[in-house]
């Protein structure tokens, strides 16, 4: 295989396939090319130490579904990865019109899978406890919190939550209640009877349309939303500084702000 910077490896998510796959290239590829993987969880120490020669191009390079769409890269080395391959493969992915983002270090399942996963946790508990049907709890989410995540992230919503005070005040206010709020979440076991109950409802909410057109709905609203975040981004806009709170002068925390999601309360 010769002129290619990187090579993007997509093989099944086992470890073992990994390894001997990554060794083999390694052996194949110039020193200078990177071999990037799309694991979704797998770490890159755990892949790169059957490699030889030359671990340090060895970098994870996670794209997120569908990848000819979501712009999202998570980028994270491992323990033998060098500093350079990490720079490169981020230029790389930004070469190509992708949202590289890195990790400091390395977590099971990065960080996207992760976020995914503790929501995931929650939705089934709900479904599990009678609390909604699953069609309910995706209109609850794609209707309400996923039409700002598909704008900010939780941190900047944070900010916004809390009103002139920004995210000073927000963690004033809400820091407390939040971290009540956590110990109520569940922690549900997937059981076969649990599983049925989550298919079914799934079924129910489906109806008669196909995969071909729910992948088509999905689709035509992500570019959508893709087009109107490229236009704001060509703006441009300058940064407005946060209010700034003189010394001295105190915040009333019994003001209108936010809600702990960067909701006003007349919302």
């Amino acid at each position: 295989m010769t002129g290619v910077d990187l090579v993007q490896e997509n093989g099944p998510e086992r470890l073992d396939f990994k390894q001997k796959l990554y060794k083999q290239l390694d052996e194949l590829l110039p020193p200078d090319v990177i071999i990037a993987s799309s694991s979704s969880g797998l770490k890159m120490s755990d892949i790169q130490s059957a490699v030889a020669s030359h671990p340090e191009r060895c970098v994870i390079g996670h794209p997120f579904n569908p990848p000819q769409l979501i712009p999202l890269v998570e980028v994270v080395g491992g323990a033998k990865t060098s500093e350079a391959t990490i720079q490169r493969a981020i230029t790389f992915y930004k070469s190509i019109g992708k949202k590289a983002v890195r990790l400091n270090k390395e977590m099971p399942g990065h960080v996207a899978n992760r976020l995914q996963g503790a929501l995931a946790r929650e939705v089934y508990y709900l479904i599990a406890e009678d609390v909604l049907s699953a069609a309910d709890v995706d209109d609850a989410l794609s209707w309400g919190p996923g039409l700002r995540w598909g704008i900010m992230g939780n941190m900047m919503l944070n900010h916004l939550g809390g009103g002139p005070g920004g995210t000073e005040h927000f963690f004033q206010q809400f820091a407390g209640p939040m971290t009540t709020s956590w110990k109520s979440l569940g922690s549900p076991v997937l059981t076969p009877e649990l599983q049925t109950k989550l298919v079914d409802g799934v079924h129910a909410e489906v109806g008669s349309r196909t995969i071909e057109e729910l992948e088509a709905e999905r689709d035509e609203i992500l570019l959508g939303l893709l087009e109107l975040r490229a236009k704001r981004s060509e703006r441009s806009l300058p940064t407005r500084s946060r209010p700034i709170i003189e010394p001295g002068e105190d915040f009333n925390s019994s003001q209108d702000c936010d809600d702990v999601f960067g909701a006003p309360p007349s919302l």
